[in-house]
């Protein structure tokens, strides 16, 4: 069994916790055959549907910013669409593996965060004005603000562990 998170597409459904056990459950989650779409920085494989786009299933918003936020290369090159299954990266045999409590936490209970943010000359981090629900709202804003000015270094905290540098 594989721990890993369900990121519906409707932003109306929350984030569930599931353990996935062969193929057929990724698949029953997005519909179809899956395409894995990795990201490194947080050792962790997103799957969804390969055929999304072409079946005009409904964007990702959560699922689309998760990954722009740490592939920063992703960004405005592609989108995801319909529902994502995030799993642990894969191991050396080729299995995923669990998502790590680090990220399971981040994504399923912690709570208000904080963006913060810093230019690229300076030692201190700026805490911006706002507090976000939650760590996909905080990294959508913080995606923005790098979109906006690319040499900004930004970092999304819970608020029970921010603090300004």
């Amino acid at each position: 069994m594989v721990h890993g998170i369900i990121i519906p597409a409707s932003d109306s459904e929350p984030l569930v916790g599931v353990e996935f056990a062969k193929l057929e459950d990724y698949q029953r989650v997005v519909g179809g055959w899956i395409e894995a779409v990795d990201i490194p920085s947080i050792d962790a494989t997103m799957y969804v549907n390969e055929e999304g786009l072409l079946r005009a299933l409904p964007f990702n918003r959560r699922a689309t910013f998760l990954w722009w936020f740490h592939v920063p290369a992703s960004r405005g090159h592609a989108q995801l669409d319909g529902n994502a299954v995030l799993v642990g990266g894969v191991n050396s045999a080729g299995h995923s593996t669990d998502l790590s409590p680090a990220v399971s936490k981040l994504l399923l209970g912690a709570g208000e965060c904080n963006v913060s943010t810093r230019e690229p000359d300076s030692k201190r981090w700026r805490s911006e004005p706002d507090v976000h629900e939650d760590y996909l709202e905080a990294i959508i804003w913080a995606t923005l603000l790098q979109e906006y000015a690319p040499g900004l270094q930004v970092r999304v905290t819970p608020t029970s562990d921010s603090q300004s540098e």
